[in-house]
């Protein structure tokens, strides 16, 4: 009986009874030790599988926030339409599609917002979006209804801007060309800040380009060479700039090509 308990005693000391089995290396749990005695790691096809879970919810929350901004859009510009269809008079038909595009991207810039969403945007696909509304933008300021000739000049700042704020102009039309002059260019102004520039380029750049479109708007006799014209315009780049660190909490543009 002595030696039995000796034996005992000695086996309790050489494997350690009184040691945390948790923390022996003989031990291990069947579901976090496999066979070879390593504890079991998340396999690569159960890391992408919840990576592709993520960006398929992102996608989905993404597609609502745009279709929720889309009816919207439509909505308003549909409730607008009686009164948009006045500038038809005046202006190319294309004037309704910038009209819309701007309403949906303003939407969807707000629900983006209030929503906390952020969209990934490569450079490149942006630069192509701006060519396009580009376009549409040069339709409308040089296809105009035919029977309209416009070949004055206003070299007096602020004089043709007080004349629409008169109110000897219809509303409609004297909010279209003071609002629009500035909203349409706005856009060029967030994407001029894009990259880093001079202040001597973030201004001269508008300047010489707006410049150049009342140029040839005056001598194409599609347009008056107004300098109120230039002072709206270029306000609307520098509108543009001041938007830009609100407009990158939702867009995230990668400049790599």
């Amino acid at each position: 009986m002595l030696g039995s308990h000796m034996d005992s005693n000695l086996l309790d000391t050489v494997l350690g009874t009184d040691m945390d089995i948790h923390h022996s290396p003989f031990y291990c749990m069947e579901d976090r030790c496999p066979r070879n005695g390593r504890p079991q790691q998340p396999s690569l096809n159960n890391r992408m599988g919840d990576i592709m879970k993520e960006i398929v919810k992102e996608v989905g929350s993404m597609k609502k926030s745009f279709l929720v901004s889309l009816i919207i859009s439509i909505a308003l510009f549909l409730i607008l339409s009686p009164v948009l269809f006045q500038l038809l008079a005046y202006l190319h038909p294309v004037v309704l599609g910038v009209i819309l595009f701007c309403l949906v991207l303003a939407v969807f810039f707000l629900v983006l917002l209030i929503r906390k969403q952020t969209l990934h945007f490569p450079y490149s696909k942006l630069r192509i979006l701006l060519i396009l509304y580009s376009i549409a933008l040069f339709i409308l300021l040089f296809f105009r209804p035919s029977d309209q000739i416009y070949q004055s000049i206003n070299l007096v700042p602020f004089s043709t801007i007080t004349f629409y704020l008169s109110g000897k102009v219809n509303g409609l039309v004297s909010f279209y060309n003071l609002a629009a002059n500035i909203a349409l260019f706005i856009p060029f102004g967030i994407f001029l800040k894009m990259k880093e520039r001079s202040i001597f380029q973030l201004v001269y750049i508008p300047i010489l380009f707006i410049s150049l479109i009342e140029l040839l708007q005056y001598f194409t006799v599609r347009g008056s060479l107004d300098i109120d014209d230039l002072i709206l315009n270029v306000l609307g780049f520098f509108i543009g700039y001041l938007v830009y660190p609100l407009f990158t909490k939702i867009f995230k543009v990668s400049l790599q090509k």
